[in-house]
């Protein structure tokens, strides 16, 4: 490397604007020239709402926390903007105005010139009004694709960074273990490295276009006890270790995640915001992240509100602080006078200040905000007249055509076909009955941090902002010549009947019978699915269940489609139903994908990310269960799924064949190679996905059954075959060990290449030999699928 070249600073550059010095030189001199108090003001941030005039935001008054006075708070600066525009409805070029005024404000009023990080929500795109929403993140897991959630996440970090957003608050890389809880739809699956493998893209993706990826939630909430939001998370270490862990561990290694959002959730007593042996010991001291670690909204407060380990606000912001948390979130609360007064006290170290806020102004000045030509001004307004309001309104489309296209793509490649009985793809129907609370309903695609479900539910005289085709609308126009009769039958969990004999008579009346059954996004119980709406039972909300029964009665073809944000018990429909087409949440072009797939123009290559129950009861249980976790004699309960992880059909056959070991055994610290071929027997292109299982049938410790470790997309045109040559590396056998540290065993495995988790197709035995071998963060962490040379062939 090349040293920094020291250069004399004028007096006209203080030495942290000066980019000619490193940054960690600057951010020390800034550091020293700062009193306790403006230090402290860079580790918190306030909660906002952009203007709709273009003027100053104001602060956004939360049921939870007291009124903020930024005249106050100014002068030491601020830390962060807590999502001004993800607040309340704004025109996108005014909320940029707005914001760039209040940067400038901001910088003007400390004595260093330092602006705020602005940060907002993009779970399912970018959290603003008129922006484009996007499938959420259990769709993304349903791709098996990383390379078009990357897409994906790179077209929502422009559009943010477009109008001067530094950081999003995502991806979630809670894996799934019980689909009870109401955050499922916000995950991207039950099984760690399809987490971690899509996860990791979506960082990529976001940190490629400038934003800081924010990794969510560090670590366990969705383990929490029957599956409740903000409940105890009862795991043991190797739960955390094995299954938790890897999709954070993957996204900090692979996808240069610059920071991270500790859990609401205490595990064995720690709150993980207390957590110094996770968030300074695993994270920083092991994994080697030099990121800044954010609180999760109020999680700071509720050390002492919440899980009593805190008497007081300054005891609860000394406690994060010393564990490893940077920044306190949303708005000031413990990191203000409380923290000011503890530190003065000397209850809380500075030291522990000054160690939180070198990340933090580490961060700011790679994203510019330290240099000397900073200008608040985002590049959606440069060269505009700031001054005219009325040119500025509706300039910024944050909802173009490429954006819709990529949202359509990523909503197609979700789409998972669960069973057919050859009724898809629809051959030209006459007449037919769409029935159901989703049928007509514009919200249906949408998730609970999708803009108009998580804000514009509260502004109702403000438009949605974003076009949101009805399946009504799609199917009428995949089937022009149709008659489409629609009728609600019931609603989404209201338990009303009465609808039920109108749907019946529709449905016999028809050629065919498109049910449309799911969820209603929304947030603590405001609906079926999302963050605060956990279930008692799988079953499907409300009476939809009695509206299916009542239209497998009619017998005619029940094509039943579902729009969820989690995995459903389907009672007789999994037998009697002609096809089940489940999406999750698929975003504003979601029922044209949905149309497009019952109607065949598009081939359906969606796979499950989570299993789908047979049972409504049976939960928590996902494949990843161990032996005991299965079906036995000796209990009434059979956890067996319906349609299991990986599953999902297309509109054509594949066949895999002709496996060949070429290295069959290994050392310890070698890998296997193997090779086979998959070819499709159909009539149409459609796209195989591999998935490849370890089984590894001997253990020290209880090991699940299977656990997929590598998985590939194979688009292949009628009879084209492709022979795929498979390296897998023997650290993907490796787990944690009975003395708490992550091994490689020898002995025999099974590599199981597989449709999905119930549909192996290929399986090879291998043979790992030597010694027992100690691994870590460094090890290898995928198979590498390439096609094979011609001596495979």
């Amino acid at each position: 490397m090349i040293a920094n070249v020291a250069v004399e600073t004028t007096p006209e550059v203080p030495l942290w604007n000066d980019p000619a010095h490193s940054v960690s030189t600057r951010v020390s001199a800034l550091i020293d020239a700062m009193t306790p108090e403006e230090k402290i003001a860079q580790l918190y941030g306030v909660w906002v709402g952009a203007s709709d005039e273009g003027g100053d935001v104001a602060p956004h008054q939360h049921d939870m926390e007291e009124a903020v006075d930024l005249d106050t708070l100014l002068p030491t600066g601020l830390g962060q903007l807590t999502r001004p525009f993800g607040t309340a409805p704004v025109d996108p070029a005014l909320g940029a105005l707005s914001l760039l005024r209040t940067q400038a404000r901001i910088a003007s009023a400390n004595r260093f010139g330092i602006p705020a990080v602005a940060h907002e929500e993009c779970l399912a795109g970018f959290a603003a009004w008129g922006a484009t929403a996007y499938p959420v993140p259990l769709s993304w897991g349903a791709t098996f694709d990383p390379d078009l959630v990357r897409d994906m996440a790179a077209a929502i970090g422009r559009d943010m960074r477009s109008v001067g957003v530094h950081q999003g608050l995502a991806p979630v890389l809670d894996v799934v273990r019980d689909a009870r809880w109401g955050r499922v739809e916000e995950t991207i699956g039950e099984d760690p490295y399809l987490v971690g493998t899509i996860g990791t893209a979506y960082v990529r993706g976001l940190e490629g276009a400038g934003i800081v990826a924010t990794l969510k939630h560090f670590v366990g909430y969705s383990a929490s006890r029957a599956g409740r939001n903000l409940a105890p998370s009862p795991m043991g270490p190797r739960e955390r270790a094995d299954v938790l862990l890897p999709p954070f561990e993957m996204a900090i290694r692979e996808g240069g995640a610059r920071s991270v959002m500790h859990s609401y959730t205490d595990t064995d007593g720690v709150p993980a915001a207390a957590d110094e042996t996770l968030l300074t010991g695993l994270l920083r001291d092991t994994w080697g992240f030099d990121g800044t670690v954010v609180a999760d909204y109020f999680g700071i407060a509720f050390l002492r509100t919440l899980h009593g380990i805190a008497a007081d606000w300054a005891g609860a912001a000394g406690a994060a602080l010393r564990a490893g948390v940077d920044v306190e979130l949303p708005t000031v609360k413990t990191f203000g006078a409380p923290l000011v007064e503890a530190v003065a006290a000397g209850r809380v170290p500075e030291a522990v200040i000054d160690r939180a806020l070198r990340r933090v102004l580490t961060q700011k000045a790679a994203l510019g905000l330290l240099d000397p030509d900073w200008n608040p001004v985002p590049p959606a307004l440069d060269g505009t007249d700031l001054d005219d309001l009325d040119a500025l309104r509706g300039r910024i489309d944050l909802d173009g055509p490429g954006n819709r296209e990529l949202a359509r793509t990523v909503a197609e490649e979700a789409v998972v076909l669960l069973s057919n009985d050859g009724t898809l793809p629809l051959d030209r129907p006459r007449r037919i009955a769409l029935i159901g609370p989703n049928a007509d309903e514009p919200t249906a695609v949408l998730g609970c941090y999708s803009f108009p479900q998580h804000i514009g539910v509260h502004h109702p005289e403000t438009p949605v902002g974003i076009e949101l085709p009805t399946l009504r609308d799609t199917l009428a126009a995949e089937f022009p010549d149709a008659e489409v009769t629609v009728v609600r039958g019931t609603g989404v969990d209201d338990g009303d009947v009465f609808g039920i004999p109108e749907a019946a008579r529709a449905a016999r009346d028809a050629d065919v019978v498109v049910a449309v059954l799911g969820d209603r996004a929304g947030l603590f119980g405001r609906g079926t699915s999302g963050e605060g709406c956990d279930t008692e039972s799988l079953a499907l909300p409300g009476a939809q269940q009695q509206l299916l029964d009542a239209l497998l009665d009619t017998r005619k073809p029940v094509v039943t489609v579902l729009l969820t944000g989690r995995p459903y018990a389907l009672g007789r429909a999994v037998e009697e139903s002609a096809a089940i087409v489940q999406s999750f949440f698929p975003g504003a072009e979601g029922t044209a994908a949905i149309a497009g797939v019952l109607g065949g123009r598009v081939n359906p290559s969606g796979r499950l990310p989570v299993s789908v129950p047979r049972g409504a009861g049976v939960q928590p249980a996902t494949y990843l269960g161990a032996r005991l976790a299965h079906a036995s004699e000796v209990s009434n309960v059979d956890p067996t799924p319906a349609f299991g992880f990986g599953h999902g059909l297309t509109y054509t056959t594949f066949a895999w064949s002709d496996l060949v070991t070429h290295t069959g055994v290994a050392a310890t610290d070698g890998e296997f190679s193997l090779a086979f071929t998959v070819r499709n027997t159909g009539d149409r292109h459609g796209t195989e996905v591999v998935q490849l299982y370890l089984h590894d049938p001997v253990a020290s410790v209880v090991q699940p059954v299977q656990r997929l470790v590598g998985y590939t997309r194979v688009p292949l045109a009628p009879g084209e075959a492709r022979r795929l040559r498979v390296t897998v590396p023997a650290d993907l056998a490796s787990f944690t060990g009975r003395d708490g540290r992550r091994v490689v065993e020898p002995g025999d495995l099974e590599l199981r290449f597989a449709a999905s988790s119930t549909d192996p197709r290929l399986t090879a035995t291998v043979t790992l030999t030597g010694p027992e071998r100690p691994v870590d963060h460094t090890r290898r962490l995928h198979a590498v699928f390439g096609r094979a040379d011609t001596a495979d062939a």
